[in-house]
């Protein structure tokens, strides 16, 4: 093993602040990454579920000109 001891291993040879610092400024920039990712996707999807429930509320209620009457009905 490099260190002799798991304190050894912490200390870093007097590095250890530094490199736990990094370490933990990076799982915290990940799991921020992650969670932003995560949030977007959900708010992509309601604003897709929204626009098409609103699409579909406005082709039922569209006038349908007698070429679209024509085509639904063949």
């Amino acid at each position: 093993m490099a260190f002799e001891s798991l304190s050894a291993f912490l200390a870093m040879g007097g590095h250890g602040p530094y490199v736990w610092a990094a370490y933990g400024a990076t799982a915290a920039l990940l799991l921020g990454v992650t969670l932003h990712a995560r949030a977007e996707r959900r708010r992509v999807l309601r604003d897709l579920r929204r626009r098409l429930r609103r699409e579909r509320r406005q082709a039922g209620s569209a006038p349908v000109s007698p070429d679209e009457r024509h085509a639904r009905e063949s």
